[in-house]
């Protein structure tokens, strides 16, 4: 989890996401960082609009409180239907 942390931390000050600003964020924390998980993390965003990912996560979570007020058949469709819209999500947190 930290390094999707390192990762939002980058994105959110406007600087590029590479293996070596995930590990100096990570070792400057005091995270004895592999650079192997580094490198696939940014393999997994790879492609990934990640102001995209982060609206689909808090629409993904807002509905969730009026999933709870349905009946529980249609809160079942409901849930089904946020694991699709968050399916992108996943490729984000590799």
């Amino acid at each position: 989890m930290e390094y999707i942390y390192a990762a939002l931390l980058l994105h959110k000050a406007g600087q590029k996401i590479t293996e070596e600003a995930v590990m100096k964020i990570l070792t400057t924390a005091g995270i004895n960082a592999d650079s192997s998980r580094a490198k696939a993390l940014i393999a997994a965003l790879e492609g990934i609009n990640i102001e995209e990912a982060i609206k689909s996560a808090a629409v993904v979570q807002s509905a969730a409180p009026a999933a709870k007020e349905e009946k529980k058949e249609e809160k079942k469709e409901e849930k089904v239907s946020m694991e699709d819209a968050a399916a992108g999500l996943g490729s984000l947190f590799g």
